[in-house]
């Protein structure tokens, strides 16, 4: 199985619809998602894989992403940051 820890996905179901998320785990068809302020990386939100839009599969250079591709810790902060950063930069283009 293919890991998709630091894929950015974007919800399509749900009261979260629209909203940008970070896979920050997965068990089965399950992604464990947070975005650092509603959904904490203490508590991420489990959702059905069908029910997100893959925005970004893992090639988006950031600091706190590559960390959680490796495995490490990181804040609810600097994933705030990164994903502000990523719609900054899909915004641009």
């Amino acid at each position: 199985m293919c890991d998709h820890t630091g894929w950015i996905v974007r919800s399509t179901a749900g009261h979260d619809r629209g909203e940008l998320f970070c896979v920050v785990g997965q068990e089965g068809e399950y992604f464990f998602l947070a975005d650092g302020k509603r959904r904490k990386l203490s508590h991420p939100k489990r959702k059905k894989r069908s029910h997100t839009e893959v925005e970004n599969r893992g090639a988006f250079l950031n600091a706190a992403i590559q960390r959680l591709q490796m495995g490490e810790s990181v804040s609810d902060r600097a994933l705030r940051r990164a994903l502000a950063a990523f719609r900054a930069a899909t915004r641009r283009v």
